[in-house]
């Protein structure tokens, strides 16, 4: 007797030609009251350690940031939260990701809403689409936890602006962030339940502002089963500080707009997974340690890009407290593991050269020769599936320690919109065609 075994799905909103794919997201980062969004330094390794200068004396006064580090919230009672957030592919269905993986408390969502932004905190009259977590409105986001939205129907064209509204009816502290949001994040003023629930509402006036996400980490869309997501991973100069306000001027942002711009890359999503002041090599939150869950389980990723040293570069070469001394070994063993794990997934990484810092505050020439070295071996070893070279796209050809005066560095460290638009037209878009 031959037994057939007949398995009974329930509906989903994806056909078969179809599969969700992010077409926005951000890394979140541990919270850290003061401390710039950084997280604890990474512990020093316990191998043997090569001679590294000492720590030179204090440099006078140097080049100052033109933008300064986005204040924190310390809590959230009775409020929503509206967050901004620009797509990069567009698709007819969209759901939203939250996150808790580094907060220390359960947090009570009471509502959450997704709407087309029209301007400042406003939303597109008839885009407002409230949302449910597994049937329900209101949902629990436990410590370390993750919450998917169920799929609501709303055309989302490419590149467009997004508000992401979160109602937190009872009080949050030390809310999970991502600090250099670039996008103004709205809160509505403290109230009753009829007072603190905006999320539908036209816009939040009256409330206080900020320049981060909470929570939000990720948009995705339904998307044509060819459609991927490129992952920018990386620190400072991928998240893109100094960078101007409201302009999305960051370099993913500019390569998003390029690769929507040509036919043969329309369908390449932009995750944008750059953490300011992050490291590769350490512990808790460095860029070994969350490569997995910031880069490989993103919805429909296909490549990642690997933008990230210069803070261990910097912070290694120059004996700070808890910084590894670095080496140029150090730094390409680690890339050859995050090559080897991101291959375990069938994901391709990308190669970035690491940028110029002559004439900032953070340069010595040691830290320079392991940059050099580096990036020879990021040209050249052929351990990556491609290559950027944003060091040759940014650097003085007069002076290749520092930066190109296009690209109109303001701390010598990070390039302002110029530099980062030299960056976003540097990559290659044969690098993504089908």
């Amino acid at each position: 007797m031959r037994i057939v075994w007949l398995f009974l799905c329930l509906p989903v909103a994806a056909t078969a030609a179809e599969h969700w794919v992010a077409t926005w997201g951000t890394a979140q980062q541990l919270y850290r009251a003061g401390g710039a969004g950084r997280g604890p330094a990474p512990a020093a390794p316990t191998a043997p350690a090569p001679a590294v200068p000492a720590a030179p004396a204090p440099r006078p006064a140097g080049p100052a940031r033109r933008f300064g580090i986005p204040p924190a919230l310390a809590s959230v009672n009775n409020q929503t939260i509206r967050m901004m957030a620009r797509t990069s592919i567009g698709g007819r269905s969209v759901r939203v990701r939250l996150e808790n993986a580094l907060g220390s408390s359960a947090v009570n969502f009471g509502a959450a809403h997704i709407a087309l932004r029209s301007k400042d905190s406003g939303i597109v009259a008839g885009s407002d689409r409230a949302l449910t977590f597994s049937g329900k409105p209101a949902a629990i986001l436990y410590a370390g936890g993750t919450l998917v939205s169920d799929p609501v129907t709303l055309d989302v064209p490419a590149l467009a602006e997004v508000a992401v509204s979160l109602y937190v009816p009872g009080e949050a502290q030390a809310p999970a962030n991502h600090l250099f949001g670039l996008h103004t994040t709205y809160l509505s003023k403290e109230g009753g339940a009829k007072e603190g629930d905006a999320t539908g509402a036209a816009e939040i006036a009256d409330g206080a502002t900020r320049e981060s996400y909470y929570w939000l980490a990720g948009i995705d869309v339904l998307a044509p089963a060819d459609a991927g997501t490129l992952v920018t991973f990386g620190d400072s100069i991928t998240d893109g500080d100094q960078s101007t306000h409201e302009t999305d001027g960051a370099w993913p942002s500019v390569l998003a707009a390029r690769l929507h711009a040509n036919k043969a890359t329309a369908h390449v999503a932009v995750v944008n997974a750059g953490i300011s002041g992050n490291r590769v090599l350490g512990d808790n939150n460095s860029g070994l340690a969350r490569f997995y869950h910031d880069a490989l389980i993103q919805p429909g990723v296909k490549w990642v890009s690997i933008l990230e040293g210069i803070n261990d570069i910097t912070g290694g070469s120059r004996g700070l407290p808890n910084a590894p001394k670095i080496t140029a070994e150090m730094l390409i063993s680690a890339y050859r593991q995050i090559i080897e794990t991101a291959h375990l997934y069938g994901v391709k990484v990308i190669g970035c050269t690491i940028t110029p810092y002559g004439g900032s505050n953070a340069y010595n020439e040691y830290g320079e020769s392991v940059r050099s070295e580096v990036n020879e071996w990021i040209r050249n070893g052929r351990a990556f599936d491609g290559v950027i070279d944003f060091d040759k796209a940014t650097r003085d050809q007069n002076d290749p320690k520092r930066f190109r005066a296009e690209a109109d560095s303001p701390d010598f460290l990070h390039p302002a919109n110029p530099g980062y638009k030299l960056m976003g037209e540097a990559v290659d878009l044969g690098l993504f065609k089908k």
